[in-house]
């Protein structure tokens, strides 16, 4: 083998070492980016709830979680207030947490996904919690969520 054909072979070597080192910190950093700023889709679904059938609406973002919940619909569930800052909707299953990452800018009107219980939990006030996944936001606003109680609750897609 000849000096510039080994120089060549251990240059090769290198740069494969190198990529392939710094694919899964690209793959993270997109990760970590995409629930953060997350686009929204045409999905939209009505959450009718207790027997006044007070409604909310929500548009769901395009991520894999969001279209695991659309998929399963409609549902007829439970909702009841699991702190003073939101209701939870126990799920008849896990939801698949492919592509999930950490986000910012939390805020009233989120509904999200709660990974550690396979919850659907639905905000009306301030929060912040690392294990979620934010599956899209209310339309026009939650009034129905201030109504305090455990109520029949059913999640449709319109």
């Amino acid at each position: 083998m000849s000096m510039t054909s080994k120089f060549m072979s251990r240059r090769a070597v290198l740069g494969g070492t190198l990529a392939a080192a710094a694919l899964p910190l690209v793959a993270q950093g997109q990760d970590e980016r995409g629930p953060a700023d997350p686009e929204a889709t045409d999905v939209r679904i009505r959450i009718r709830i207790g027997f006044n059938k007070l409604t909310l609406t929500a548009t769901l973002f395009d991520n894999p979680t969001a279209r695991d919940l659309a998929s399963m619909l409609p549902l007829n569930l439970k909702i009841e207030d699991y702190s003073r800052n939101e209701k939870i909707v126990h799920l008849p299953r896990k939801l698949t947490e492919e592509g999930s990452g950490a986000f910012g800018n939390e805020q009233p009107g989120d509904l999200c996904y709660f990974k550690p219980w396979g919850n659907l939990a639905l905000f009306h006030a301030a929060y912040r919690w690392e294990g979620l996944i934010r599956l899209g936001r209310f339309d026009d606003g939650f009034a129905p969520l201030l109504v305090r109680g455990a109520y029949p609750v059913r999640i449709e897609r319109i």
